[in-house]
């Protein structure tokens, strides 16, 4: 059969495609930028035929139909394995539930644990070849579609082409229904870094140096950090990391990145995901520097530490004076979710000349009143997404210690160091409570 006859007999309706889900079913909906919009639409519209389906996504960057339709979650239960601010607001209503991961373990969670009998996936036209392209969101796709009885594609032009290591696309023979659905890729920009952030990044800046290869987070301070390598005169730097971010585009286009001295994809900007504007999606689309891979290779820790200097860059929101991280909810409030901190807290380390950076601002107004993120415990229900004994740097705006090798004692000395002043007495008293604080540190 001609690839045009294959393709014309599996195209359908969204409303045809959608017919195959029953109650009870296990759903995936892609991830990240790449998360189905019409088939969601057209799911939503079954909701009095249907009860108990279960929906997969990661980080939703667009309102769920299926929620909107369905905010009681009566008849389906939305499921998401890192949250955005949306999958944050939909938590705390009891319409969203949150995933544990490690996020290099994901596809093997898949083809381990897993059941999913409908995945429908956002793609590319398909090529000359047959092929359909999972766009800028590899991660685990390829694993969703392995482990599904039914797989359904949502082809979209604006969808932008990402060449590959491995896993980046999916042949028309693996595939049962396809549906047409242009719609544009949510719009993430960067947010501008503010003055404490720019602070922040100014301790680990000095860190770098030329061959560096460079892993950042989410968020302003990471952002930061982007605009000041663009800017600074650093040479040969490398880019493996999770997410690919607005600021690393302008970081290679500032011509810092070459990754000329990286062990592994050598001259290749390694990732898998992306999302940011359209400037983030055409950079991306056709570009023969950047290798999109799934998240076992990515985020492995031992693929990680493969490459020579390897910097990780991550936010995280409190550390307790022992060194534990919590980097993804603010007590029992889910806020985001574990991700690849871990992996490359882990992978950074065991890198030769690798370092590992864990940043935030030392504190946060709620209901008008100033508040410590380095407290003496963590805030109780509090998730730890890091373990002290893998902390190695820590950096706040008032400046940046080194954790390893530390007693408990020292941890906390180090850590109250680089507390906002207001809190570093407090800190100490509570230190001493809990048999932390050496009495020859008394004050």
């Amino acid at each position: 059969m001609s690839l045009n006859a294959e393709y014309e007999k599996k195209l359908v309706t969204p409303e045809q495609a959608v017919r195959v889900v029953k109650s009870g079913d296990w759903v995936d909906y892609g991830a990240f930028a790449g998360q189905v919009v019409a088939l969601d639409k057209a799911l939503a519209a079954r909701k009095e035929e249907l009860h108990d389906v279960k929906i997969r996504t990661v980080t939703s960057l667009r309102m769920p139909e299926v929620v909107k339709a369905d905010p009681e979650a009566k008849h389906f239960t939305f499921n998401n394995w890192h949250f955005s601010g949306i999958d944050r607001k939909l938590h705390d209503q009891g319409a969203c539930w949150y995933i544990p991961m490690l996020y290099h373990e994901l596809p093997g969670m898949y083809r381990r644990f897993l059941d999913v009998d409908v995945a429908m996936i956002p793609v590319t036209p398909i090529d000359e070849h047959g092929y359909f392209n999972f766009g800028p969101q590899v991660s685990h796709t390829h694993a969703i579609c392995e482990k599904a009885k039914i797989v359904i594609l949502e082809v979209n032009h604006s969808m932008p082409h990402c060449l590959g290591g491995r896993e980046e696309s999916i042949h028309i023979s693996e595939v049962d229904y396809i549906v047409e659905a242009d719609w544009q890729l949510a719009q993430v920009p960067s947010s501008e870094p503010k003055e404490i952030e720019e602070k922040i990044a100014s301790f680990i800046m000095p860190e770098l140096e030329d061959g560096s290869c460079i892993q950042l987070g989410i968020g302003g301070m990471p952002n930061a950090m982007g605009k000041m390598i663009a800017q600074s005169d650093l040479k040969d730097l490398g880019l493996h990391t999770e997410m690919f971010t607005e600021s690393m585009v302008e970081m290679v286009e500032s011509g810092r990145v070459t990754g000329a001295k990286k062990t592994l994809d050598k001259y290749k900007v390694t990732y898998t995901f992306g999302f940011g504007t359209q400037k983030t999606y055409d950079f991306l689309n056709n570009n023969p520097m950047c290798a999109a891979y799934p998240v076992d290779y990515v985020n492995d820790p031992f693929i990680i530490a493969q490459n020579d200097k390897v910097v990780s860059i991550n936010n995280c929101i409190e550390i307790d004076l022992t060194g534990q991280v919590c980097s993804e909810s603010s007590g029992t409030r889910q806020i985001s979710g574990t991700g690849g901190q871990f992996d490359f807290a882990f992978g950074s380390y065991h890198s030769k000349g690798g370092k590992s950076f864990m940043a935030m601002e030392s504190t946060f107004h709620k209901k008008g009143e100033l508040h410590s993120r380095i407290n003496p415990i963590i805030t109780p229900g509090g998730v730890v997404t890091t373990p002290r004994a893998l902390v190695e740097y820590m950096v706040t705006e008032y400046g940046i210690v080194n954790l390893k090798g530390k007693s408990t004692w020292e941890r906390a000395e180090a850590l109250i160091s680089i507390a906002h002043p207001d809190f570093r007495e407090e800190l100490i008293k509570e230190a001493e409570k809990i048999g932390i604080w050496r009495n020859s540190n008394k004050r």
